[in-house]
């Protein structure tokens, strides 16, 4: 194989790469209202499929391998794009933890500046308590960590907030 084809490859490769990965970014912008960024990222998105679907267009009968270039970089830009997305710095998350450590969970957040929700309830073992705190994406790895801290065996699920409305709510 002639280097101009790994060349071209490689370079399809890329593209596809950053293109998938800022449609994945993009999809998590339009979801959190974040319009400009949206509109930034579909830009950049579309702008780089153009030329790497027109550069696979126009060698794929003479040379194959770019559709499997097109498609090898379209699969690790979905890779890419999951983690990347999990660094991203915007949107609002809700991390739910149930515990047996409530209290001194509750506490130890509060401490540490978030809104803490707290509820009583009955779990399969006995009484739990039920931990709503809505953070920033960037801060959730936080809540996370304090809560395995204080109790090594809750269990919490963390969802993505499109939208929250209330008093002292963050915009």
């Amino acid at each position: 194989m002639a280097w101009d084809i790994i060349l071209g490859c490689f370079i399809i490769v890329l593209a596809r790469i950053g293109d998938v990965s800022l449609g994945t970014i993009r999809t998590v912008a339009v979801v959190s209202g974040h319009r400009g960024l949206a509109w930034l990222f579909g830009l950049l998105e579309v702008t780089i499929w153009v030329f790497a679907v027109s550069a696979v267009i126009a060698h794929i009968r003479a040379e194959p391998t770019y559709g499997l270039a097109f498609a090898l970089g379209a699969a690790t830009g979905n890779y890419v794009g999951v983690t990347l997305q999990r660094w991203l710095p915007f949107g609002e998350q809700v991390v739910r933890v149930f515990t047996r450590e409530g209290a001194a969970l509750f506490e130890r957040l509060r401490a540490d500046g978030y809104g803490v929700t707290k509820f009583q309830g009955e779990g399969r073992d006995g009484a739990v308590t039920m931990l709503f705190v809505q953070v920033g994406r960037a801060k959730t790895r936080h809540v996370v960590r304090a809560a395995r801290e204080i109790d090594p065996r809750c269990f919490y699920t963390i969802d993505d907030i499109r939208v929250a409305n209330g008093v002292g709510s963050p915009t």
